[in-house]
């Protein structure tokens, strides 16, 4: 009997989104693992929003984006019935041989019905808190959403962190 180590990282996350809103998430990363595929249900139920994350210098990875946006839209809907809003993360756009051109990740967030995409760098901490911001915006419905108020799936121009949004920097998830 073959013994698996559970590769799911859970971690929680509190901000002060204004003087009167405090916003609790709860992060679940799965990591993308194919052998977790069969537990993602699990892992998906009440998920709020999602995040969908590649590595714009390995093609695999964006190929993978489709398999995991369709799994999540087959096993979890919002309670109006809805798909669970999700954001695509165009990871270590710090370097520079990028594999997949914007106009294709552009067009797949498009098709794929995402909220929009956003370039990252984990490594830089580059726009992370800020797609963040985006996401749970999303989730919040603020109708003064300037990014939001694009078409479903485009690229979103990120702005200056305002004083609420520099709350993402102040530690770790």
């Amino acid at each position: 009997m073959q013994a698996y180590q559970l590769a799911v990282d859970f971690a929680l996350k509190i901000i002060q989104w204004s003087d009167s809103e405090t916003v609790r998430l709860q992060l679940w990363d799965i990591a993308g693992q194919e052998r977790f595929t069969s537990m993602t249900r699990l892992y998906y139920r009440d998920a709020g929003a999602c995040i969908v994350m590649f590595d714009v210098t390995n093609t695999a990875t964006f190929r993978n984006c489709l398999k995991w946006k369709h799994d999540l839209d087959s096993k979890v809907a919002l309670v109006d019935g809805s798909p669970v809003p999700c954001i695509l993360l165009a990871n270590k756009c710090d370097l520079s041989e990028w594999a997949i051109s914007r106009s294709e990740i552009d067009l797949f967030s498009k098709e794929n019905h995402f909220v929009g995409w956003v370039e990252t760098s984990v490594k830089e901490n580059k726009n992370i808190a800020q797609a963040m911001r985006v996401l749970v915006e999303h989730l919040m419905s603020k109708p003064s959403l300037g990014p939001l108020n694009q078409n479903q799936g485009d690229y979103i121009q990120l702005k200056d962190m305002s004083k609420s949004e520099r709350h993402w920097n102040s530690a770790c998830c």
